[in-house]
């Protein structure tokens, strides 16, 4: 461990934050894959699955538009409410199955409030980082923070599943609502220095004119991403990703229907667990082939069709769930190395608002999957509706055969601004 690495973990502020991410992950987990099962054991349907589902992904299409108000809000109660909160919903559910009046209905009735609960929690962690940790640190610990959101959603993922077979969704329950209990006592005894803006604006200043101003400026912010992006290969890559998004709604929507076929509930979170080893197995490989020229890259997704296909159509359940979490390498390493694209073509004081339009533009599609998905499979099955989701990974090699430009585009590790046909204003004043 350098010494710099050392520094990190002798941060106390840092070690609660962690932990805290820890902990409420794994409640996030749990609750998401209790939440999914339940809906299907109770209504055994697909369609109602694959609504209940996008409630939950909303977060991805909605936290664009909490970004701005974090730095204007207190982010300590914040912390601590969002876990609060979460704990308490949970236990609504176990209190409905004891008095009888468990349903759908009440399952829809938890989904929203558990959603705006977790709205905040990832730009949070963007505008907290740098008030916990200093400079030099931020890089180790925004790596240590993305072990834990990869590398161990898999394991609560098959954990959920395997409590559910177990014990039953109740008792993952109850255990879920102590995770949140133990992440808000991590998150209360963290010691935040005031922002930079914080500290410039006036304390009486009134709250809901800064929060209309900041809205007001992220507006403008917004519509420079979207210019900037204009007229680039960025486009076409951001509707390959919205593409393959939309698939993976279709696909979380109908997973528990597909563990359900495969052998129950533990089989349910053996998928979740595959589809999260295989992203992180693709993160670590990615490193490793950034010498790769990046259309090449793109085409392995065809790969990921492949596996994905066979897993739909395995005549074991064992082997279904191993194809299924190959199909997901290629992604690991395409999310991996096109984040690294973004910070060396895009100027720094730009990749906040370019993050923003691409994540709005790609991550809108998950929960339009997932309520499309559900009624699909209504139709034409679950193993037919499973077989087509690997139309997303499929769309993209083939996109990226049918265009030279895209198949032509150069390794991460001497990617251009020019090689995407991107112009910024820093880039322009070099010419």
């Amino acid at each position: 461990m350098t010494l710099t690495e050392r520094a990190l973990w002798q941060n106390r502020d840092f070690r609660r934050f962690f932990a805290g991410q820890f902990v409420t992950n794994a409640g996030d987990s749990l609750y998401t894959v209790a939440i999914l099962w339940l809906a299907f054991d109770l209504s055994g349907s697909t369609a109602i699955t694959g609504a209940l589902n996008a409630i939950l992904l909303l977060p991805w299409l909605l936290q664009v538009f909490a970004g701005p108000l974090v730095d204007r809000l207190p982010l300590e109660s914040i912390l601590v409410g969002s876990q609060v909160a979460q704990g308490v919903v949970v236990l609504a559910l176990p209190l409905a199955a004891t008095t009888g009046h468990l349903s759908v209905t009440v399952l829809f009735t938890v989904a929203p409030v558990l959603m705006l609960a977790t709205l905040l929690m990832a730009p949070m962690e963007t505008a907290l980082l740098p008030r916990i940790v200093d400079d030099e640190r931020l890089s180790g610990a925004n790596s240590a923070l993305s072990t834990v959101t990869l590398g161990f959603d898999m394991v609560f993922d098959a954990i959920g599943g395997g409590l559910i077979a177990v014990a039953g969704a109740m008792t993952l329950f109850l255990t879920d609502s102590l995770t949140f209990a133990v992440a808000a006592l991590c998150f209360a005894g963290i010691t935040l220095q005031p922002s930079n803006e914080q500290a410039a604006n006036d304390p009486d200043e009134n709250a809901d004119a800064t929060i209309r101003s900041t809205l007001k400026s992220y507006s403008s912010d917004l519509r420079a991403g979207v210019e900037i992006l204009r007229g680039t290969v960025f486009v076409e890559l951001l509707l390959m990703t919205a593409v393959a998004n939309f698939t993976t709604g279709v696909t979380l929507a109908i997973l528990p229907a597909v563990g359900d076929s495969l052998g129950g509930p533990f089989a349910y979170g053996l998928l979740l667990g595959a589809l999260g080893i295989g992203r992180l197995v693709g993160s670590v490989i990615a490193p490793y082939v950034e010498g790769i020229p990046y259309g090449t890259v793109l085409l392995s997704q065809g790969l990921g069709a492949v596996c994905w296909i066979a897993a739909a159509v395995s005549p074991t359940p064992a082997l279904s769930i191993a194809l299924f979490g190959l199909a997901w390498i290629p992604a690991g390493i395409s999310g991996v190395l096109t984040a690294t694209l973004n910070q060396r073509v895009f100027p720094a004081e730009l990749l906040g608002r370019v993050s923003a339009t691409k994540g709005t533009a790609s991550g809108a599609t998950l929960p339009l999957g997932s309520l499309v998905g559900g009624t699909v499979a209504e139709a034409l099955g679950t193993t037919t509706t499973m077989a087509l989701a690997a139309s997303g990974f499929g769309f993209t090699a083939v996109y990226v055969l049918l265009r030279p430009r895209l198949r032509r585009l150069p390794a991460i590790e001497t990617a251009t601004p020019d090689d995407f046909d991107l112009e910024t204003e820093t880039h322009q004043s070099a010419k």
